[in-house]
């Protein structure tokens, strides 16, 4: 293994040995700023609850990049603590998205900042593993302006080293269907909440998922009920349940166009209610920062058939894109991992980015 390569094992270790469960980001936090402000300076680093925003690198009259990842990880089960085998590293938040906060923090300690071709921050923060409206990000950039007229901002999340473009839009809705209770044993006396619920649950089942292309680049809308919740006894019959169902919509509409749609299907007879609204993020695939980083060593380009922060980049208009280090599929499993030489290849694409001339926009 390079000297890069143990570097990098050594602050993703260090980084799941801390554990960051959303809402629980603060120890976590402080050992990002303990570190970089050995490097960087306590003035380059601005807290933010248990958030950073750091300035590594600040240039006037040039272009302005962003890099930034979440601190907080899902909940999930381990059967030992976070640990190496072979070319794993194993740990809470390994693949999400810690393998690029270790990314993140290496390449400020090693790059000649003083020589980098454009103004570069650093954004940490927590609670992006929940609801749209808890995450800190959204306070972050409403607080400070001067995010706004980043450049680029490049979400680190885990995608094996491909460039994901654009995000899709996420409406979380909740549907009552309302019956009438009845013993079980006599259930022509009441109505069965739960059939209605199940015709509405086929209704989706039949929707075939729609495509729809945006830049050139193919992002599909389905929806799809996730939890359903009725009933207070084994013999009644339900006279009332609620389904929660997620719509994930392409770019091109609002969150409430979508949750309009969403409504118009379940028809007047049901109650409705959004419970989270996140909105879709376009590619920028044309953008010339873009462009630049997919040349740059990326394990190919696609859309991101997901939500991520890149949609809260593209909504204050600053474009974004979706590239990470972390083995996408480990994400929020049980026994997580990364695998160690995808984080070094990561490391080496930003390395790219920031420092090859040729064909740069950076130096147009």
């Amino acid at each position: 293994m390079t000297d890069i390569g143990h570097a990098l094992r050594d602050t993703l270790l260090a980084l799941t040995r801390i554990p960051s469960p959303i809402g629980e980001e603060a120890e976590l936090c402080d050992h990002v700023e303990d570190r970089l402000s050995a490097s960087l300076g306590n003035e380059a680093i601005t807290r933010f609850h248990d958030s950073l925003i750091v300035h590594a690198a600040q240039r006037s009259h040039t272009a302005r990049i962003a890099l930034v990842g979440h601190l907080d990880t899902v909940r999930t089960q381990h059967d030992g603590p976070p640990r190496v085998e072979g070319n794993r590293l194993y740990g809470a938040g390994a693949a999400d998205m810690k393998s690029g906060l270790a990314v993140m923090i290496e390449l400020v300690e090693r790059l000649d900042l003083n020589a980098l071709p454009c103004d570069l921050t650093l954004i940490f923060y927590e609670r992006e593993e929940g609801p749209f409206e808890e995450n800190r990000l959204g306070p972050i950039l409403d607080t400070h302006p001067d995010l706004h007229e980043l450049d680029l901002a490049i979400c680190l999340e885990p995608s094996d080293n491909q460039m994901q473009l654009g995000a899709m839009g996420s409406v979380h809705a909740t549907l009552t269907f309302l019956g009438r209770t009845a013993h079980s044993a006599r259930p022509w006396q009441g109505e069965n909440a739960l059939f209605k619920a199940a015709d509405f649950i086929r209704v989706l089942e039949q929707r075939e998922p729609h495509d729809v292309e945006v830049d050139g680049y193919v992002f599909r809308e389905v929806m799809t009920p996730t939890l359903i919740a009725g009933g207070h006894a084994r013999n009644v019959v339900p006279g009332e349940v609620e389904l929660n169902v997620n719509y994930r919509f392409a770019p091109g509409r609002t969150p409430e166009e979508a949750f309009a749609e969403l409504r118009e299907l379940a028809g007047d007879q049901h109650k409705i209610l959004a419970t989270d609204l996140s909105p879709a993020g376009h590619p920028h695939a044309s953008d010339a920062y873009v462009q630049h980083l997919m040349t740059c060593g990326v394990n190919g380009v696609r859309s991101k058939q997901a939500w991520t922060d890149v949609a809260r980049f593209d909504s204050i208009g600053v474009a974004g894109v979706n590239l990470g280090p972390g083995t996408a599929a480990q994400a929020h499993q049980p026994n997580e991992y990364t695998e160690l030489e995808q984080v070094v290849e990561g490391y080496a694409i930003f390395e790219r980015f920031f420092t090859r001339v040729a064909d740069s926009p950076f130096y147009d």
